[in-house]
């Protein structure tokens, strides 16, 4: 890179300094680009989302439309950028850093505000331990409690699903809703 040493501390030429610089703009210029990916792009594969969580939030998603089909409403599009809010939600609650609940939610909100419209929100979470389908259990256990169900029957277009695990084997779900 052009670099040279002088005893231990290396040496860096104004050249490429610049370079360092052009490629650091570039990388910032990539990253904003794919935190601009169209809503329904996949997860599975990511890096922070292992495939057996990616699979989870499939099914979540799945699940939801298709109650919500039945009930003659449109399908929530998946959205990349409110999964990534939902799925920190998630991480913080498995790993203990947040109790479970909706604590921080005006914060995933403001998060979402400065990359999107949103003019009506919500969110769902639940957890569950030793189930044999565990988005199946936390899907019937919203549509089993009224304020849950109010949020999966909304008028929302948009929606976010994230999963995380604790070492226990407790799975944390959150799927946050949004309406432009």
């Amino acid at each position: 890179m052009g670099a040279r040493r002088r005893g231990d501390a290396p040496v860096v030429s104004p050249w490429s300094r610049r370079i360092v610089v052009l490629g650091l703009l570039g990388a910032l210029a990539l990253q904003d680009c794919a935190a601009r990916e169209p809503p329904g792009a996949a997860l599975a594969g990511t890096p922070d989302v292992p495939r057996a969580d990616a699979a989870l939030e499939r099914a979540v998603h799945e699940l939801v439309n298709r109650h919500r089909r039945a009930r003659g409403l449109p399908p929530l599009t998946l959205d990349q950028r409110i999964s990534r809010q939902a799925r920190l939600h998630s991480q913080a609650m498995a790993e203990g850093r947040t109790r479970f609940g909706h604590g921080g939610f005006t914060d995933r909100i403001d998060a979402l505000g400065r990359v999107m419209s949103c003019r009506r929100t919500a969110e769902n979470v639940a957890s569950n331990r030793g189930h044999r389908d565990p988005a199946a259990e936390a899907v019937r256990g919203w549509l089993e409690s009224r304020a849950h169900l109010e949020n999966i029957d909304g008028p929302y277009d948009l929606t976010g699903i994230g999963v995380a695990r604790n070492a226990a084997g407790e799975v944390f779900f959150t799927q946050l809703f949004v309406g432009r």
